[in-house]
């Protein structure tokens, strides 16, 4: 993905920005899903944990963890580090 010079072009960097964009946005509505899931979802159930409701333990530490486990894969896998800032010489801010 990088130029010859090893650079990111303005395109390039504008193409990992949008990745991770959406990439947010997905794992956003996981944890959602998984609020609604371990909220809602255990709340029909008779479960006590030290005299607390499953559901809300699912609903809070449950998406709590989910949340941290998901950025800590953004930040591995997704997320780039580079500088906008930065552009190559004869290079136009249009890509």
């Amino acid at each position: 993905m990088a130029s010859p010079n090893g650079k990111l072009t303005y395109r390039q960097k504008m193409v990992q920005a949008n990745k991770e964009a959406k990439a947010t946005v997905v794992a956003l509505v996981l944890c959602i899903a998984v609020w609604a899931i371990g909220g809602f979802g255990l709340a029909g159930l008779d479960i006590e944990i030290l005299g607390t409701p499953i559901w809300i333990i699912g609903g809070t530490v449950g998406t709590w963890i989910f949340a941290i486990v998901v950025a800590v894969f953004l930040a591995k896998r997704v997320f780039a580090d580079f500088d906008l800032d930065e552009h190559e010489e004869g290079e136009s801010d249009r890509g």
